[in-house]
């Protein structure tokens, strides 16, 4: 008998996730959905039963399950005990968790973001929602622009290469020289993240894609007044809001874009990571 995949919360990526599961042959229940459309809905009671479980993406937020779509709350360590250890959970952004559940609870949390493929197909529609946002918020082509990108990640590499595909004059910042080796390679200016300030005023457009606070109130005044900067970094994100605030900048907090603007997509890259640490624990079903 197939096991069962239960999904337990989250966004749209997870609603998504739950149909192309059921297309592709699986047992699946869900629980917490039922605001997004959600199929197979249980009881909370039921879905505990399944023998595979697919958290969310953050699992928790302030101590509760991330649980968006429901007006139901369940704080995350009453969930845990009430867990089997025979049970595989797999969720995203874990953090610490993972090693605490396996203390604490002797249950096995792995995490489906983490892997390289599934962070490597995120970053895809979040370049592109990057994209859409800075169309929405300016009165000036992309083309021409001035933009800069802080951060030469995954998201940082495939946004600088489609500002550039649309014309856009395109500065990326990096810390370590192999990364602004590979920048000026791709035709992009390059400069040291250590070293923006007193280069800002020139931008446009500033996407930060660095998970460390990399725009605080000094560097803020120096952008220029009409400058757009979109925050892709996780919270607490790069840029002092406070500060913003102050200065009057413009200042767009975007993070988890995956989920907002291409949920069907994102949905595709946790299944498939999903499929991949089932087989690598030769589990496929």
């Amino acid at each position: 008998m197939k096991p069962t995949i239960s999904i337990l919360g989250g966004d749209l990526r997870q609603v998504y996730l739950a149909r192309m599961l059921l297309e592709d042959g699986k047992n699946v229940a869900t629980w917490g959905l039922e605001q997004g459309g959600g199929i197979n809905g249980v009881p909370l009671d039921q879905a505990l039963e399944g023998e595979i479980l697919l958290l969310p993406m953050p699992v928790c937020r302030n101590g509760m399950l991330h649980l968006p779509l429901t007006e139901t709350e369940l704080e995350a360590e009453r969930l845990w005990a009430r867990l089997r250890y025979d049970q595989l959970l797999l969720g995203g952004l874990t953090g610490d968790l993972s090693r605490r559940l396996m203390a604490d609870y002797g249950l096995t949390l792995l995490d489906y973001y983490a892997r390289e493929e599934t962070q490597v197909a995120n970053a895809v529609p979040t370049a592109e929602g990057a994209l859409q946002l800075a169309m929405e918020s300016t009165d000036s082509t992309l083309h021409g622009s001035r933009c800069l990108i802080i951060g030469y990640g995954r998201i940082g590499r495939l946004l600088a290469d489609r500002l550039l595909a649309l014309g856009a004059e395109v500065t990326v910042s990096a810390r370590k020289y192999g990364d602004l080796a590979w920048i000026e390679a791709w035709g992009c200016r390059s400069v040291q993240t250590g070293a923006l300030t007193g280069q800002l005023e020139r931008f446009d457009l500033i996407f930060n894609t660095a998970p460390a606070l990399i725009l605080d109130g000094a560097r803020l005044r120096e952008t220029r007044k009409n400058c757009v900067i979109i925050d892709l970094a996780s919270a607490p994100g790069g840029v002092d809001l406070e500060a913003a605030k102050r200065l009057s900048r413009q200042v767009i907090p975007a993070p988890g874009l995956p989920g907002k603007v291409a949920p069907r997509t994102a949905a595709a890259a946790i299944r498939d990571s999903v499929y991949h640490i089932l087989e690598e624990r030769g589990e496929l079903m």
